[in-house]
């Protein structure tokens, strides 16, 4: 790891913030100068050579998602043009697995972190709800790949997962009541009981892989 392995106070105060081991953070920096190309930053051209990201139909809001500046917890939105390698362990670190001696309140706050993650993936626009339309655009994105299924079969799809989102969400609504989005806390209802925790994950033994989500 060169230099940066010999900073064992920068790796400690890194490992403090994300959570990370030393060891993680020191496999993750070889990520980082992997796709950097050993740069000290990363812009999003770096991401379109990553293998398991090239047929992914969501790609574009994976990538987004790292330069996202709510995720990267510096303002309530908008995007970074570049992130370095503190902002690249923030944003891995939605993705650490589970620690065995975690406690009911760290695993609660542990599940929120990851969940606030895909909120924002799916947001688009940053006002805070996930509307009918965007809603539908990441469900016909994630069934593009499918050639059996017609355009029009993905939209109504998509209708009736929000529709069961809302009756998450609101009970049974009127026929003229309009349901502006889903917002975070109807978000964390609607993936009550859904094991995010092991399915939001990344290899860290893997130098070929990046973070997936389901």
């Amino acid at each position: 790891m060169g230099s940066f392995h010999s900073r064992s106070e920068e790796v400690q105060e890194l490992a403090d913030k994300t959570g990370f081991t030393s060891d993680q953070i020191e496999h993750l920096h070889r990520r980082f100068k992997q796709l950097s190309g050993d740069q000290p930053t990363i812009c999003r051209e770096n991401f379109d050579n990553i293998p398991d990201l090239e047929l992914n139909p969501i790609r574009s809001k994976i990538i987004r998602a790292f330069f996202d500046k709510r995720n990267l917890r510096q303002a309530p939105g908008g995007l970074a043009d570049e992130i370095n390698f503190e902002d690249f362990l923030t944003i891995m670190s939605y993705f650490r697995p589970i620690e065995m001696d975690m406690d009911e309140e760290q695993l609660d706050r542990f599940r929120k972190e990851k969940l606030k993650f895909l909120f924002h993936m799916y947001d688009s626009d940053h006002d805070g709800k996930i509307t009918l339309q965007e809603y539908r655009k990441v469900v016909e994105e994630l069934l593009s790949g499918n050639p059996h299924l017609e355009k029009e079969s993905a939209r109504s799809i998509a209708d009736g997962a929000m529709m069961e989102a809302a009756s998450i969400c609101v009970g049974q609504m009127e026929p003229d009541q309009v349901y502006e989005g889903i917002t975070f806390e109807d978000f964390l209802k609607i993936w009550q009981g859904i094991d995010i925790e092991t399915k939001m994950h990344v290899r860290f033994l893997n130098m070929e892989t990046i973070p997936h989500c389901h």
